[in-house]
């Protein structure tokens, strides 16, 4: 991966490489190219707005997290929700409601926002809030699944409104998956990615990368099974560590090498796919894109935080609108002291630089 790569731009080309591929199977699942060519449009006339928001000193990011709920029913070891308590099944949570998720989506896409990120907690869980999410065809939302959730509704759902893309996370094969989610969530995910491909809908993958699986993860044999099963993106995210006992698992400057050495290779040989890494793709395109920068993340309760590794908020979506949480105190202090651009040992800067976050906070 060179340096200058540019995220955002290589995710918009990737887009229209799934819609020329999409076309060229019209017969097999025409509602599919006809979805992908309009939405095609729909993310030109986003980036539109947001160069003129930003020739007007305003940035809108294109993408936004949205964790649009706190419950989840694994508990995954070395859960960053469960360790940041972002993560919890027990009442009241005061979790924001559909209608209120539904607003939230409406003036992203007004505003030029292209991608929405659901993520949890499980995300299938909420599906008053999917079926809101469904009705906003200008912007995609990728669903960030552990796929043991997935019924025939949701299926539905993913045929009819296809905006709608789950992320089925995975761990490498059957003993890694297993090993960090349980006994049996291997079988189940790649029961829901078969059935996916069989009914010709598009799906990704999620992978978090660890000292333990990155060898496996980015080996040709894996990324063909993927490729296999109907895989169209695959995300790379590194493991941030949680507690002193889990550091080892987070790679270091040998693994992200290989990531790196691994992608460019990837990208060359499947083409016809997305391939993204985090947080390693942000620092080739400049820094850091939290805070507001290149995309920023809402908690289940409305908090606008500068990315889910740092769950840190002034401000919340509940008591002012989409845009002005936008310009929070917060992310206007990590941006202009360029918290966001300094060097670091790699990885997330947010988390290593937890204490600087923290005392921003309480300025």
């Amino acid at each position: 991966m060179k340096q200058g790569f540019n995220l955002e731009q290589y995710l918009s080309n990737g887009v229209e490489k799934i819609v020329k591929n999409a076309i060229k199977a019209t017969l097999k699942d025409p509602r599919e190219s006809v979805f992908l060519a309009k939405y095609a449009v729909s993310s030109k006339e986003a980036a539109k707005k947001r160069r003129l928001a930003k020739e007007n000193g305003e940035n809108i990011p294109p993408f936004l997290i949205a964790s649009i709920t706190s419950n989840c029913n694994l508990y995954c070891a070395g859960c960053y929700s469960r360790a940041n308590h972002a993560c919890s099944d027990k009442a009241p949570v005061k979790q924001l409601t559909d209608e209120e998720w539904n607003h939230i989506f409406l003036e992203a896409s007004q505003l030029g926002v292209s991608f929405i990120l659901l993520a949890g907690g499980e995300p299938l869980l909420r599906k008053d809030v999917i079926k809101k999410a469904a009705k906003v065809p200008d912007v995609m939302f990728p669903i960030f699944t552990n796929g043991t959730m997935i019924d025939e509704e949701h299926y539905e759902l993913f045929d009819k409104y296809r905006n709608l893309v789950p992320v089925f996370s995975v761990e490498g094969y059957q003993e890694k998956t297993d090993k960090r989610r349980g006994e049996g969530v291997y079988k189940r995910v790649s029961e829901s990615m078969e059935k996916m491909k069989k009914e010709y809908l598009t799906f990704g993958a999620s992978v978090t990368v660890t000292t333990e699986n990155i060898e496996e993860v980015m080996s040709d044999g894996f990324v063909e099974a993927l490729s296999n099963k109907g895989a169209k993106a695959v995300f790379y995210v590194e493991y941030v560590p949680v507690t002193e006992k889990t550091l080892g698992l987070a790679p270091g400057d040998k693994e992200r090498e290989l990531l790196k050495e691994k992608l460019t290779g990837i990208r060359g040989k499947y083409p016809e796919m997305i391939f993204i890494a985090f947080p390693g793709d942000e620092k080739t395109s400049g820094g850091c894109l939290a805070a507001g920068r290149g995309f920023f993340h809402i908690n289940s309760k409305g908090g606008a935080e500068p990315c889910p590794f740092s769950p840190y908020s002034d401000i919340n979506v509940r008591d002012t609108s989409l845009k002005e949480a936008m310009k929070s105190k917060l992310f206007l202090a990590l941006q202009d002291e360029n918290v966001l651009m300094e060097e670091h040992a790699g990885g997330c800067v947010l988390f290593q630089k937890k204490e600087q976050v923290e005392a921003l906070v309480r300025r």
